[in-house]
């Protein structure tokens, strides 16, 4: 059964001291770090490489993103429900980055989908992200709030108005990607949703490219899964690195995909970053290809979710 606990203790792990690197595939977007990294999804530029922030709260928080921000990671992730907006934005401004050069992503809770919360929701969040911009503004799940219309509607006002940037949704399968895309008076740039080794988004993959949007995964570590993995495991060693950076890498190696990354130990972040000098082979690609298996969904909610593809 999904648990939003157990979720919030995915880690990244160690691993062996990288070798020399290896590169191989074009990796399709452009720059060469984690400050620099990002990829043009329906007119936005977006970090390739995103700071997660789910299960996190408090001075801990605001101490992990400050590392993070002043070591190289140039998008924050969080959302109305993480509760956490305030020690974000406290964070932000402690770090010495200029607002300028960070990308935040924030996401509207379910409850706040009506026209009389939507905005005043948003309002919120800058408030406690201490910004006039959301950088990228997304609804959290397609269900238990409003109808999709609605949901989209207020999307459209909140870059209308100014407040938001670039728009975006999470947690929605393909059929409601193109559903909403087509009612929305400005481009849907991202779905948010989970994707890790062992979970086939084909559907959403083709969707994100056939409308020139991307797919930013989430939970990319299966909640540890991927670290009792052999195939993985050897493919670290292989490469000298660690399993994180090895499924990190698969992610922004394939097109029009965005990953977010999560820890709560700093000394951890500069490990997360470190997958730019490196490629997989087209061999090792289609090799983590193949461990993807049914019921392998972790974030399914039944009163939010879609009827996964």
């Amino acid at each position: 059964m999904f648990s939003f606990a157990k979720l919030a203790k995915e880690n990244s792990h160690g691993g062996p001291a990288p070798r020399p690197p290896t590169m191989n595939s074009a990796p399709g977007y452009s720059g060469d770090d984690a400050a620099t990294a990002t990829r043009n999804a329906g007119g936005a530029v977006i970090p390739v490489l995103g700071f997660g922030t789910y299960g996190m709260s408090g001075p801990g928080l605001q101490n992990v993103v400050v590392a993070a921000l002043q070591q190289g990671f140039r998008h924050v992730d969080t959302a109305q429900m993480y509760q956490n907006e305030q020690d974000v934005g406290v964070a932000i401004r402690a770090s010495g980055v200029p607002r300028s050069a960070i990308f935040v992503t924030t996401k509207v809770w379910v409850g706040n989908y009506g026209q009389p919360r939507f905005m005043a929701s948003v309002d919120e969040s800058l408030q406690k992200l201490q910004s006039d911009h959301i950088d990228l503004l997304l609804v959290h799940w397609p269900r238990g709030g409003a109808p999709i219309e609605q949901q989209i509607e207020g999307l459209n006002r909140a870059v209308d108005s100014g407040k938001a940037r670039y728009i975006g949704v999470s947690n929605y399968d393909d059929a409601m990607m193109r559903e909403a895309a087509a009612m929305s008076r400005h481009p849907l740039v991202t779905n948010q949703v989970e994707y890790h080794p062992f979970l086939d988004q084909a559907a959403v993959l083709r969707q994100a490219a056939s409308s020139n949007s991307s797919l930013m995964a989430y939970c990319g570590m299966a909640i540890g899964r991927v670290f009792q993995t052999p195939l993985l495991v050897e493919m670290a060693a292989r490469h000298g690195r660690s399993v994180a950076q090895i499924v990190l890498r698969w992610l922004i190696q394939q097109p029009n995909v965005l990953a977010l990354s999560r820890t709560e130990k700093i000394e951890r972040i500069p490990q997360n970053m470190d997958i730019f000098d490196f490629s997989l082979t087209d061999d090792d690609m289609a090799a983590i290809g193949t461990l993807k298996s049914p019921g392998s969904r972790i974030v399914n909610p039944s009163h939010l979710a879609p009827a996964w593809d």
